[in-house]
């Protein structure tokens, strides 16, 4: 978040800088610096802020979180706006959605109902920082499992005429098969001897493509038109 974001947001909230202060948990001086771009944003201040706004989710601190248990990803995931886990919902949840996609990218085991939800979440904040989340998952050799992902997401959104989001994709998904890797994976679960043999028959191309092992396709996706 920049500072003149910060100062909208503020006057958007109606609050003068010292209710500002006190909500933020910063001096008004401190506070100055930020909206006038002399100082960077803490995340500290992005979250506190998060509370009282619908402020973007990708303008949240981006984190090296490694693991949820699975009621609180759904939580987060709620807290993005995913319907099915609407009801967990809560301010405190609220994660950057770049930051939720590389925890579960890095899940060995991921209920299925939770995996389900990742294309959504890249439908839904197709503007979120890219360059972080591709990096770091190539570091971590996750990048086919991203690729698959981005190809869900990618037609789920041709599917209803994004124009803006699949130019999107297409340029991180390109990005992503120039870095694709031989070795077969899953995508976030742990497969039996028999259950490998059988995705290798039965997955879909574009599984088969990111070397996955996976039924999931767009059209199987709850939310998908």
């Amino acid at each position: 978040m920049t500072g003149r974001e910060l100062r909208e947001t503020r006057k958007r909230l109606q609050w003068t800088q010292q209710q500002a202060t006190a909500k933020l948990g910063v001096s008004q001086p401190y506070l100055s610096l930020l909206e006038n771009g002399r100082r960077r944003v803490p995340p500290r201040v992005v979250t506190r802020l998060a509370r009282y706004t619908t402020i973007s989710a990708s303008t949240l601190p981006l984190t090296d979180e490694t693991a949820l248990r699975p009621q609180a990803f759904a939580a987060s995931l709620g807290a993005l706006g995913y319907p099915p886990f609407a009801y967990l919902s809560n301010a405190k949840h609220r994660r950057n959605p770049a930051t939720l996609l590389l925890m579960a990218l890095r899940q060995d085991h991921l209920e299925p109902r939770l995996t389900e939800a990742l294309p959504w979440v890249l439908l839904h904040y197709p503007n979120l920082d890219w360059q972080w989340l591709v990096d770091r998952a190539k570091h971590e050799n996750l990048q086919n499992r991203l690729g698959f992902l981005v190809s869900l997401a990618r037609d789920l959104a041709q599917t209803r005429g994004l124009a803006a989001p699949v130019a999107a994709f297409a340029k991180w998904e390109q990005t992503l098969e120039d870095a694709r890797l031989a070795k077969v994976d899953s995508l976030a679960r742990g497969l039996t001897p028999a259950e490998r043999q059988y995705f290798q028959v039965h997955r879909s191309a574009v599984a088969a493509h990111w070397n996955l092992l996976t039924s999931m396709t767009a059209e199987t996706l709850r939310y998908a038109e």
